[in-house]
């Protein structure tokens, strides 16, 4: 055990004394961290920029255009050039523009008036008339393209609450049905909130997979493990050793992580730090595991990356770290919630997010336990010195 843990320490000081080794360890996960803060941690607000075509020479229309521009926002910026339906078209191809919104001819127009009554007095026509007949009509058309139709449904969603504002002034009365959208998230968390325990699952990823199943295949080539062969020293120690050198600089990068979130983009921790801690450490172990399985198999780097990405990338994108499980196909999401980065992205979530204590996260421990120990087994037995 003690020539374990100086095997750590001698390793730990290697990494330390190595500045470029130390970018890509510490620095590097933080270029996502700021790539995705940036895009989640500012404002909420949408910022879509439309093309504006009036086809109409109602006097609606043109009220309708300057009420438009008069309530531009940040999250809807109206283009005040005066452009043919085909420009705008060209622009929105070229991403220019998001969507197009087109008041067509006679929008806006009365649909019918006393002079249309043929002989009626004003008297009667106001009797028998319903008032709706003498109200603006017309269908306001957003254009968007296939390619993102995202835009368009907001456009149209803006649109839409505007005409009710109006069609409820007119009319005198409101909707009898609506819809209220009521947040049930918790108070003060915002995007870069949630999105952070994927960030911090993909360092604990990378640390272990990655950076561990580079090395020992490098040591492989220039023959050092021949050396170490011939001593006492068995292939469990060099392993473990190594594992405790990298779960030290994994806590690290985590760290400066958390610090880095905290400051910049202002991130709320709701659950408890040793929780998080403890969570982590179980965490990154079963990442290190499965990157200590990797570089004792591997001959070579070469073979190390390609096993290693092979692992890896499948993870990032099935375990819900990036992108949404329930977006999935149901077959897809009982296959993903077995994968090892799964439960680390659910735990850290719950625990952020939620405040969740260890007693509560137990199903994720035990899957995250299960693959570690398979993983250190296999590493142990599996184990190639050259």
């Amino acid at each position: 055990m003690r020539a374990l843990l100086l095997f750590a320490m001698v390793q730990l000081k290697h990494f330390l004394r190595d500045p470029i080794y130390l970018f890509f360890i510490l620095v590097f996960p933080l270029v996502f961290l700021f790539i995705f803060g940036t895009i989640f941690g500012g404002s909420r607000d949408v910022n879509l920029t439309t093309a504006l075509l009036n086809n109409s020479d109602t006097e609606f229309a043109q009220d309708f255009v300057e009420r438009l521009k008069a309530q531009e926002s940040q999250s809807l910026k109206i283009l005040s050039d005066d452009l043919s339906f085909e420009d705008a078209r060209l622009k929105m191809a070229r991403g220019e523009i998001d969507s197009i919104i087109e008041l067509p001819p006679g929008f806006g127009s009365v649909g019918q008036t006393a002079a249309q009554q043929g002989e009626e007095s004003p008297a009667a026509v106001t009797q028998t008339t319903p008032p709706s007949v003498f109200l603006p009509t017309g269908q306001l058309r957003v254009y968007y393209d296939e390619g993102s139709p995202q835009a368009g449904q907001i456009v149209a969603t803006i649109m839409t609450g505007i005409l009710d504002q109006i069609n409820g002034a007119l009319m005198g009365t409101t909707p009898p049905l609506s819809v209220e959208q009521v947040s049930v998230g918790v108070n003060g968390l915002s995007q870069f909130d949630y999105i952070f325990s994927g960030l911090l699952s993909y360092v604990l990823m990378t640390m272990g997979i990655y950076a561990l199943s580079q090395q020992l295949p490098a040591e492989k080539r220039s023959g050092s493990l021949r050396r170490i062969k011939a001593t006492p020293f068995r292939a469990w120690q060099l392993l473990t050793g190594l594992a405790l050198a990298y779960l030290l600089l994994t806590l690290l990068s985590a760290a400066l992580m958390i610090g880095v979130s905290m400051v910049v983009f202002d991130f709320q921790m709701r659950g408890s730090w040793l929780v998080l801690a403890a969570f982590s450490i179980v965490s990154a172990l079963a990442m290190i595991g499965i990157g200590a399985l990797v570089a004792g198999v591997a001959r070579n780097s070469n073979q190390a990356t390609v096993a290693s990405q092979s692992i890896a990338f499948p993870m990032m994108f099935l375990s819900g770290v990036f992108f949404p499980r329930y977006l999935m196909p149901d077959f897809l999401q009982n296959i993903s919630s077995w994968i090892p980065l799964t439960p680390v992205g659910d735990g850290i979530r719950y625990i952020t997010t939620e405040g969740v204590g260890l007693p509560d996260l137990l199903p994720q421990l035990f899957l995250i336990s299960a693959w570690g120990i398979v993983a250190y087994v296999l590493a142990f037995r599996l184990f190639k010195w050259e």
